[in-house]
């Protein structure tokens, strides 16, 4: 019977993980090392080692947990609520998730750039079933007239592109964009041009 963790190793595998997600989201899974996770998260190497034999135990943990919460935005969309604002309200809380997660979002995206070695199971499996569902609930809308006839697929994809895009090419945004805050005005530009391609 494994034995409860106390509060001391809780809290350094808290630290450790919050260490791997600031160094793998900014090198990725192979520029990353278990000496520079130990050096962010302010412990020794062997003490690292000692609640995590690898750098991929790490990694796995974190893909784990953020795939968890990457779908979550998805499956609140309600097939029983205003179709508009059911998909404003998907589109809405993916982008908060890029505001509110960047580190989490860049992980993602490094891990599907070098094709998705370590999730592809759960992207067939998990992700393909829940984005079928609610293609399906989209057509169904479309078929009462009460939304565009907008491919469902493509749909869902231009969400994630023009929410994600505001973490993962953070340093960019930040870069051209006149104000601190990108947020207010992506948020603003998405309802508009959602509700443009939405209407009947």
């Amino acid at each position: 019977m494994t034995q409860p963790r106390t509060r001391i190793q809780q809290k350094n595998r808290t630290v450790i993980l919050s260490a791997g997600l600031d160094v793998f989201s900014q090198y990725g899974f192979r520029g990353s090392t278990l000496d520079q996770i130990a050096e962010a998260a302010g412990l020794s190497k062997p003490n690292l080692l000692y609640y995590f034999a690898s750098k991929e135990l790490i990694y796995t943990e974190l893909l784990s947990e953020l795939l968890s919460t990457w779908l979550d935005p998805l499956i609140a969309m309600n097939d029983a609520g205003d179709p508009v604002e059911e998909i404003l309200g998907y589109a809405k809380r993916k982008l908060s998730m890029s505001r509110d997660y960047p580190r989490e979002s860049r992980l993602f995206a490094n891990e599907i750039l070098q094709g998705a070695p370590r999730i592809s199971a759960s992207l067939h499996g998990e992700l393909k079933d829940l984005v079928a569902e609610k293609a399906k609930v989209i057509r169904g809308w479309q078929a009462h007239g009460k939304i565009a006839d907008v491919d469902p697929y493509h749909l869902i994809f231009s969400i994630w592109s023009l929410t994600q895009h505001y973490a993962d090419f953070d340093v960019q945004v930040q870069a051209v964009l006149p104000v601190d805050d990108a947020f207010p005005g992506a948020e603003a530009h998405l309802e508009h041009m959602l509700r443009r391609t939405l209407a009947v």
